[in-house]
């Protein structure tokens, strides 16, 4: 896909030095952030974990089909107790997260804005542990992976309220699904009661 660059990337880029970094966003209930260099990098209001060369990853595979190829992050020889127990505890599957391509000027500091490679969500975390080190492997799948699965919806009120709690288009679904309901005619109920009201008026 199409990246916008900007000045000062493009400068960076371009340069006879080049110092590239690797941002890492995971989004778990309180996010963890790394990147490849030591030491904390704080962006903004962010800090960033320095992991140096202990973060790996798979090739990230672009494809004029719109196809949903995943990615594979992996974080090697790590004490990592707060993300070990996010992993064991929380929830993580389809939260998202989110890759991105930095660089760093002669001053190290960032230059704006870092370009993001690869955004998808968490799919299987898988953790290897030996004594106090733990390799940690993370499996996370293209966002595009959702226009593979279909919408599974329901025409009931429940369903609907889901989207729009005090819409109750749906709420009398169940009573009329093996309801008769006669149209563009009279039913034989209705013509046997208007002659019934007919013979009553006569007499």
């Amino acid at each position: 896909m199409a990246r916008s660059l900007t000045s000062g990337m493009e400068a960076a880029i371009s340069g006879e030095v080049v110092r590239p970094i690797l941002l890492l966003d995971l989004n778990f209930s309180s996010p963890i952030y790394f990147w490849s260099g030591s030491g904390t990098l704080t962006i903004g209001t962010t800090d960033y974990l320095g992991v140096g060369d202990l973060l790996n990853m798979s090739t990230i595979e672009e494809t004029q089909d719109l196809g949903a190829s995943g990615l594979t992050l992996e974080l090697t020889g790590i004490n990592g107790t707060t993300l070990l127990n996010k992993a064991l505890i929380e929830d993580y599957q389809g939260n998202s997260v989110t890759l991105k391509l930095g660089a760093l000027d002669d001053n190290n500091s960032l230059i704006s804005d870092p370009v993001t490679m690869f955004a998808g969500f968490m799919d299987v975390l898988t953790i290897q542990e030996g004594g106090d080190i733990a390799t940690i492997s993370l499996k996370v799948e293209n966002k595009l992976i959702k226009l593979n699965k279909a919408k599974v919806r329901r025409y009931t009120d429940q369903d609907q309220k889901a989207d729009h709690s005090s819409d109750d288009g749906f709420a009398y679904v169940t009573n009329i699904a093996e309801k008769d309901i006669i149209w563009g005619q009279k039913s034989e109920t209705a013509s046997q009661s208007s002659l019934e009201s007919i013979r009553v008026g006569r007499y």
